[in-house]
Formats: C-alpha cells, structure tokens, sequence
C-alpha cells in the first residue's frame, strides 16, 4: 500500500543531513539495512515484560509474533521497555506506579521515531498504564494482551487464580482444612503461562481493551498458551501498519460511546471494580467525560451472563472456548442491550460487524441467555450519602444478596496494620450483623490504594459458617475477591472525607438499590468530628516518587490519576537532540 502520508518517523530518518546521518547510522550497529529507513512506517512494541511480572514473562515470545506480522505488511518493529507494572510482587501495591508506567509509555512514545504502536499489556496495571500512556499521544495503537494461564488444578478439581486463596485461608482460619491442604493447593493455581484465570482485573481490563475497540476481537480470552495467541499476535502487527497508513488514532476510537460500551460490558462479564478507576482514568487522558454516574445510567439492570469465578463457577479457558467476548457482545446486542453497536474498532470495523455472527458455543452454561443471568442486576453499584460524599462502589454479582441492604454497628480499624493486628482476637466485640470499617487504605492513605478492601472475617465469625459480612474502606479488593465489599470511599480517610472520623459503635446503613450509604449519627456530630479531625502522621513523605504521588493523585471517583496528567498532549516531534 501506499501511503503519501507524511510518516512521524521521517522527522528522524528521512532527511539527508547531519542529524538524519547520526539517528540513522547509530540504528545501524544493530545490523538494520538502510532500505528499512526508506519511508516504512516505524512501530513500536511497547513491551511489559519481566520476569518480575509473572503474568507477562512470556512476552518477548509474543513480542517475536507481532514482529513477524509487521514485517510482513511492510512496517519496521522497533521493540522497547516500559515500567513493568506487577501486581503479584510489588509493594505496597502496583496502584502507586501505575501513573509512573503511564509517564514512562508517553514519553518513550512521544520522543522517539515511532508512527504507531503496539501495547503489550497482560497484568492488571499494564492495560490502563498503556493505555493511557499511548491516549495521551493519541497515536494508532493497538493492544495485545498475553492471555489468562490454563485453568489451575487441586484435587482433580478446578481452581481460581486468587480467588482460591481467599478462599482457601478463610477455611484454615474457620479451621475447615489444614495448613498443609492450604499449602497443597500453591502449586495447581499457576501451572501455566499467563495472567489470573478468573475475571479478575488481568481479564477484565482484557475484556475493556477489547470492548472499547483498541483490540483486534478475541483478544481478551485466548489462553496465553493457546497457538491462537501468537496467530493474533502476528495479525494485530500486521494490523497496525495499516492504521498508520489510515490515521487511525486512538482519539477516533476511545470515544464516549465505546466507553458506554466497555460500562454495559463490564456489568455482563461480572468485570473487576477496579475497572470503574482505570476507565475513568483512560477517558481522562482521552478528553472523554466519564463520571460514577454514567455506571448507574450505563451499567445497572445489565445481567451478568458470564459464569465465571469470582461471581460464578468457570474459568477463562472456558469463556474462550464458549466463544469468548465476541459471543458476550452478539447477545447483548441481540437483546438491544449493546448502547454503541456502531462504535469504530482497531480493525476498522464496528464494533456490532465484528460480533453479530460470533459463534457462542457451551449449551449456555458459561455464557448464559438474558432470561437465565448469573444476576439480574450485574452493573457495579455506585453509592452516596454523607459517607461518601464522591461516591463508593460494590459489585453485585460478588456479593450476597440478602446483605445488599443492610444496618450493622460498626467495628472500626484505624488502617490495615490496626485491622491485621485485632482480626483475629477472640476478645473483638463483633458479630456477623456488624459492619467491618476499615481506614486510610486510599490513594494517599496506603499510599496507593491497595487490594485490601475485602477484609477477612473474624475467625469467631467462620467458626458459625459465615462466609460474608458488610465490609467498608476507601481500599480496592483485587477483581478475583468476592463479598458484599464497599470500596473506593471518596473522599478517602487520609483526604479528610467522612471516613476518617466512623467510631466504634457508630450505625452504619447500606442501601444498594437506592444507591445509598449512610453514617446513622446526626449532622451537627458529624460535622464536630470532622472540625476536630487531624491527619494521620507519616502520611507525607520526605522525597521520591511517593511524595509526588501524595502531592498529586486524584480521588478514586476521579480515576486516580495525577492532576498534571489528564489531558491529550499529543504526539508533536520534540526538538532535536543535537
């Protein structure tokens, strides 16, 4: 094809004087000929790999695949590092350095000799840490995610990524199995290749890249082990090439309506909470107004009808096999229930001619019909009241329905050291009625709002066979966790917001249908507590990329991202180096 399109990449390559020479002939020492610097499209693997990040040790294989197909439809690979955003290994958690991946994909894409990309993305902070590092240069991009591992293996029976270990030492605390049936299980979990098998944040951020159109279809669920992996991998190089050769920039696909989109969606796959902060922070870098509410408008009275753990029984081996997201997409749309169908794609396609003739597979089992839902109201649950005055999110299909309205005496921890210290103290004055309140666990509180937010519950509390109490913090809970969990409280404790003064003893009122969340104590007390509030000690820290954090961040209602980041900068060619 060709393209008389000026190419980013010529303001490096492409002319014949002393700076051309010096950024063409230093490419060179690699053994790169000079023919590929003769008006070819330069894209770049924008690669998370690390065997620090389990979930994408696989992707220089990957990375190989997307080389071989960008070849082929005459582009030049050039592949580059980017922060590797880990959930499983890093501390206090890989929230805190997701907007740090973000900055380190915008500026590698910006100041270098690239005229699209291609976002290897795979664990939980990857996806939207690329995202949003390639929406705010707004350049063709496309998304290649490494796929779910196998389906993990304990006592001949199926188990979940993550969600097994909650699983499983709830039931060593309530004295059910042993230490050593715990430990047993370790091994079966991640037998494979890949990110968390349940529709945990790795597969639901899989399912948003690709229900807002920045994948080629069926990329969310084919196993990383999968040879259909690599074949897609292959395409979307071959892919990308022609979205230079079209403009097709991330602005023309990350709209309003295929957020919309990835909203209805996120409610029908049983989709991670945390999906609502990294949307929202994607839009932001996008310039698309995403509010909370659009969750209630959008997501509420959508049916979940994907059966999978933590909401349901299957894995994502079986979502894929039962047609994947493409499947999801045809019965929403079937049923009118898809907003956008018209929305643009990567492939240049809408988003309704890529899914109306998917094949669904599985007797409806794992992908069930509207009139047999795993629930009829699957859309997260966004909440207010003088307890969170910006919002707060629960996820009906996690949760028990007979706790969705509740009223229960507050037992309160300060923060997450506080609660791991008393949890398991027979002498806690608690019961299964009460509501467990957890503190300055928040973007500035923790720092970095960690997945600490599905509490678990006191041992003298399982010993009766309770398996769900109401649960509130300004924390996250990983999307493979399940229970009647209130999360994102904003403003959180650490910013002063009503959080940080809930006492022992206090009543607490949980509403989900109304969309309410209430501290029962009267308004003239909880304004006094408020005016005699003091913030935590040690929550500023003297230096480093904490500090900048804390000074920064936005709440979780506003994405989480730094207030000097929101905005499309563009990919304007920098000034030369020499």
């Amino acid at each position: 094809m060709t393209d008389k399109r000026p190419l980013r990449s010529a303001q490096w390559f492409g002319s014949a004087d002393k700076n051309g020479f010096m950024y063409r002939s230093w490419m060179k020492n690699q053994g790169i000929p000079d023919h590929e610097f003769q008006g070819k499209p330069i894209i770049g693997i924008c690669n998370t790999w690390s065997e620090l990040t389990p979930c994408n040790a696989h992707f220089r294989k990957i990375a190989e695949h997307v080389k071989q197909g960008v070849l082929e439809a005459g582009g030049y690979p050039l592949e580059f590092p980017v922060f590797s955003n880990g959930e499983s290994n890093l501390r206090p958690t890989a929230m805190l350095t997701r907007n740090l991946a973000s900055m380190d994909v915008e500026e590698a894409i910006r100041g270098n000799p690239i005229d699209a990309v291609v976002l290897l993305t795979g664990c939980d902070k990857t996806t939207p840490a690329l995202l949003m590092g390639a929406a705010s240069c707004d350049v063709p991009a496309i998304v290649v995610t490494g796929g779910p591992m196998l389906n993990g293996k304990h006592q001949g029976k199926d188990i979940g990524s993550g969600t097994v270990v909650w699983q499983l030492s709830e039931e060593v605390k309530a004295g059910k199995i042993s230490i050593h049936d715990f430990m047993a299980a370790e091994a079966g979990m991640s037998r494979s290749a890949g990110t968390c098998n349940t529709m945990g944040t790795a597969s639901t951020m899989a399912c948003m890249a690709e229900a807002l159109g920045t994948s080629l279809p069926h990329n969310a669920a084919i196993p990383a082990v999968d040879s259909r992996r690599y074949v897609l991998a292959h395409l979307s190089g071959m892919r990308i090439v022609e979205m230079v050769h079209e403009d097709l920039r991330l602005s023309k696909i990350l709209t309003r309506e295929a957020f919309e989109n990835a909203i209805r969606l996120n409610a029908a796959i049983g989709g991670s909470t945390n999906a609502v902060i990294h949307l929202k922070a994607i839009a932001g870098r996008m310039g698309v107004e995403l509010e909370l509410d659009d969750w209630t408008r959008v997501g509420r009275g959508t049916p979940t009808i994907v059966d999978l753990q933590p909401s349901g029984r299957f894995l994502m081996e079986e979502f894929y096999y039962a047609g994947g997201l493409p499947a999801v997409i045809r019965r929403l749309g079937e049923n009118g229930l898809l907003p956008n169908p018209q929305a643009l794609t990567a492939n240049g396609k809408n988003l309704w001619e890529n899914c109306k003739d998917a094949p669904i597979y599985g007797d409806d089992e794992v992908i069930r019909q509207l009139d047999n839902p795993l629930r009829a109201d699957g859309g997260i649950c966004v909440l207010r009241g003088n307890l969170a005055p910006k919002g707060a999110v629960l996820k009906p299909s996690a949760a028990s329905p007979e706790l969705m309205q509740h009223r229960g005496r507050a037992v309160v921890f300060e923060d997450f050291d506080d609660y791991k210290a008393r949890i398991n103290d027979p002498q806690l004055d608690v019961d299964e009625t009460c509501v467990l309140v957890m503190k300055n666990c928040g973007p500035k509180g923790y720092p970095g709002m960690a997945e600490v937010g599905n509490m678990g519950l006191p041992p003298k509390v399982l010993a009766k066979g309770i398996t769900d109490m109401v649960r509130i913090s300004d924390a996250r809970m990983s999307g493979t966790a399940y229970g009647t969990v209130v999360l994102h409280v904003a403003p959180e404790a650490a910013a002063g917001g009503p959080l940080a003064v809930v006492r022992n003893g206090d009543f607490i009122e949980l509403d989900c249908a109304n969309g309410r969340l209430h501290l029962d104590i009267p308004e003239a007390e909880l304004q006094a507590r408020l005016a005699a509030w003091q913030p935590p000690q040690g929550l500023l820290w003297d230096g480093g990329y904490r500090r900048l954090y804390v000074d920064h961040v936005l709440q979780a209602d506003e994405g989480c991202d730094f207030d000097f980041l929101v905005g499309c900068r563009g990919s304007a060619v920098p000034r030369h180096s020499h």
